[in-house]
């Protein structure tokens, strides 16, 4: 018989491309949504007619419940959450519902319905923030600098608090920055390569951005949801960092990116004191050692190719959209 998987998010990035993994491996796939006046499934579209739909939202304790009792689900990925750090300003007491609360909610769902059920919580390299040791790893200490990176340590305790109080098979992945051409167009990566692509088309004459020298361990996402499968399927529930192991900056994204086009950044690229964050992460660099032991994993695709790839997508895209 099919396992049964609800991924929370199944419209985003890694809930998108975790779909398509699963149902690969042959699962039956539940995705929850919110309910919203504007729909956006354009990432799921390929998969819609062989995933089920469900709506409930994590601010409603009664439709988590609800959904859990219906679907009785194997496994539950929670990749649900106000994921752009830089709204976490705007917004920090709706961030700390969905982030935070949000996941008490699932697993309080869980605990009242089958306390049987495998629980990922998808964690986040933010939660360092101000870091004490380079590279991080699953013990070194949080320092969360955004109310996304707070929301996230909390949401990351009280699955581990789940995990040692109810038995909760309650797994974390602490993912650093991954991305795609699935990546949103908000993201620093998805923005560098999409305007790089309007610009070599002549579509914009200018990207602005902020600080060039802030630094980040990118990888590829679809790498990384094998690796969150990959958590579930383990005899004892444990947290997991996943990252490549490697830092690169805005300016190296921002030289591949341009340079895959045969165009000089700087001659485009505008520095803008708006896209500034109040308070910066320092160097983020996750050491991946225990998740390759463990789970036998590390990253495929490496951070030009990455890079790149999301160029190309973009180009494409865009010759598409304006029929170029």
């Amino acid at each position: 018989m099919a396992k049964k998987a609800l991924i929370t998010g199944v419209t985003g990035q890694d809930g998108s491309y975790l779909a398509d993994l699963l149902l690969e491996k042959g699962y039956e796939v539940y995705g929850m949504v919110r309910r919203s006046s504007m729909e956006k499934f354009d990432r799921i579209e390929h998969i819609k007619d062989r995933i089920q739909i469900r709506q409930a939202d994590l601010l409603d304790q009664y439709s988590i419940s609800k959904i859990i009792e219906e679907v009785q689900p194997d496994e539950v990925y929670n990749l649900a959450a106000m994921s752009f750090v830089p709204t976490s300003w705007d917004q920090p007491v709706l961030t700390a519902e969905f982030t935070a609360i949000g996941v008490t909610r699932m697993l309080e769902a869980i605990r009242a319905v089958n306390p049987r059920i495998r629980f990922y919580q998808a964690s986040s390299s933010e939660m360092f923030g101000k870091v004490k040791e380079i590279p991080q790893t699953e013990t070194t200490p949080f320092h969360p600098r955004s109310p996304y990176g707070v929301a996230k340590v909390y949401g990351h305790w009280i699955t581990v608090n789940y995990r040692e109080s109810y038995g909760i098979f309650g797994a974390s992945g602490i993912l650093f920055n991954h991305e795609s051409p699935r990546r949103g167009i908000e993201f620093v990566t998805r923005k560098v390569t999409y305007n790089a692509a309007r610009i070599k088309l002549g579509l914009s004459k200018e990207l602005r951005l902020g600080n060039l020298e802030a630094k980040r361990d990118w990888g590829y996402a679809l790498d990384y949801v094998e690796a969150i499968w990959l958590m579930l399927q383990q005899d004892e529930p444990d947290d997991f960092v996943i990252a490549s192991g490697e830092t690169h900056s805005v300016k190296e994204l921002v030289e591949i990116a341009f340079s895959h086009l045969e165009l000089d950044y700087k001659d485009f690229v505008v520095l803008d004191r708006k896209f500034i964050r109040p308070a910066e992460v320092d160097l983020l660099m996750g050491d991946y050692g225990k998740a390759k032991k463990v789970l036998g994993w590390q990253p495929k695709v490496h951070f030009a190719e990455l890079v790149r790839m999301m160029v190309d997508a973009d180009l494409a895209l865009l010759k598409k959209d304006y029929r170029l």
